[in-house]
Formats: structure tokens, C-alpha cells, sequence
């Protein structure tokens, strides 16, 4: 009987960095995501996640951070493991077979100003990728895209992409650019009030020409609280 072939096997780490951002024909805020432009084979010019082969020396979480700062320069306060990607011809090219930990990042509006320009990196609205991106990349953030705006539904999972503090205009405008749809006013107000995941701070936004609204926080309990954000009577 011969002796099966050796398999050689890659460790990577990929990251899906998300952050909320104007729209550039509406000026809505939208979901966006960088990508990063390969200079080498496989998938030479093409569009791909951030990320590279897991380094001996740092565990998981941290080669996804380091990648992410290599990259874009984020440091984002919320990093959770997503998946893991290993089909046997996810990288045809290569001789190794190569299985992907794949990590998200939610970027708040406070560290997203922190990101400069770097070469050969973009941000893109996830509704508008270039594609087909690297690999099989474009599996990779459709699985995340589509877990977020599950997730939203029915945990308090949007306040990481806010400040500590924040109105509930602001969150609103958070879940619909998580979601890619409206959400109506007072039902959205009536349903989050409700469910306890926010508390008043005592405190209003300063510099509106209007009554400010009210400042809330994530209620310390808010994990334990299941949302149901209804669609639009």
C-alpha cells in the first residue's frame, strides 16, 4: 500500500474592518470596509481582505491586529473572531493548502479619523466592492456582511460602531446604514427604549441649533437583551 502524500498546511489570518461612512452621492452613512491591492501572484492587481500568513510569534487576535495597523493603521476597540475559511481550493495557486482565521473589526467615528492613506489600500462601500476580489474573498465578506446585519437584529452589537455616548437619532442612523434600509422614527425610539439596552445619561448634545436631544450609553445589562427591529409599518 502506498504511503499517502504529505500535507502541507498554512495558517492565515484575515481581517474584515467595518466602518460607518458618508456615502459620497448621498451622503448617508453607509457601511465601508478597505480592501488592499496585491502586488504579487496569486490573484497579482486584484483586490483582496488585509491580512497575511499567521506569524509565529503573536497568537491570533494579535497577527489580526497587527495586519489591520500595517495596513490602515486602525486600532479598533471591538475585535471578534468570525470564522474559519479552509475549502481545499480556496487557494488553487498555492502549494500548501491554506485555511483563513477570519476576524471583524467595528471601527468607531473617533478611531476611523485616525486612518491615513497607505498604498495600494481603499475603503468601499460593501454594496459597491470591485470585484472579483482575491481568493475567495468576496465569499469571506459576504458571510460577514450578512452575519453583522443578523447580528444587529437581536443584540446591542451597532453601539460598538458609536462613542460612549450618543443619541438615539445617532443610533438609528447606525442600525439603517448596518441594515441598508429606513427605519421609522418613533417606532425605532418606542422599540429601543423598551428593550432596555440603552440608559439616560442625564445629558444633552451641545452646539444644535434645536432642542438637543438627550445623550444615552449602553446600559451595563444591554448583552443580556434580545432587539427586534421591526420593518416600516
Amino acid at each position: 500500500m502506498s504511503a499517502e502524500p504529505e500535507q502541507h498546511l498554512v495558517l492565515a489570518v484575515s481581517t474584515v474592518i467595518f466602518s460607518l461612512r458618508p456615502h459620497p452621492d448621498t451622503g448617508e452613512f453607509t457601511l465601508w470596509l478597505p480592501l488592499v491591492r496585491r502586488i504579487r501572484e496569486p490573484f497579482k492587481n486584484r483586490w483582496a481582505l488585509p491580512g497575511g500568513p499567521l506569524d509565529n510569534t503573536h497568537d491570533l487576535s494579535e497577527s489580526a491586529k497587527r495586519t489591520m495597523h500595517e495596513t490602515t493603521r486602525v486600532q479598533p476597540r471591538h475585535l471578534e473572531q468570525l470564522y474559519a475559511f479552509g475549502d481545499v481550493d480556496r487557494s488553487p495557486q498555492a502549494p500548501e493548502r491554506v485555511v483563513s482565521i477570519v476576524y471583524w473589526a467595528l471601527v468607531r467615528q473617533d478611531e476611523d479619523l485616525q486612518v491615513v492613506d497607505a498604498d495600494n489600500v481603499e475603503w468601499h462601500p460593501v454594496e459597491e466592492i470591485p470585484g472579483p476580489l482575491a481568493f475567495d474573498h468576496d465569499l469571506i465578506v459576504r458571510y460577514a456582511v450578512d452575519r453583522l446585519r443578523a447580528k444587529v437584529t437581536y443584540s446591542p452589537i451597532a453601539h460598538a460602531f458609536l462613542p460612549d455616548e450618543f443619541s438615539l437619532a445617532d443610533l438609528r442612523r447606525a442600525y439603517e446604514a448596518i441594515l441598508n434600509r429606513a427605519l421609522d422614527p418613533s417606532n425605532f425610539r418606542r422599540q429601543i427604549l423598551s428593550q432596555g439596552t440603552v440608559e439616560d445619561t442625564g445629558r444633552r448634545m451641545t452646539g444644535t441649533a434645536h432642542r438637543p436631544p438627550k445623550l444615552y450609553r449602553s446600559a451595563p445589562q444591554s448583552s443580556r437583551y434580545a432587539l427586534t427591529i421591526k420593518e416600516n409599518p
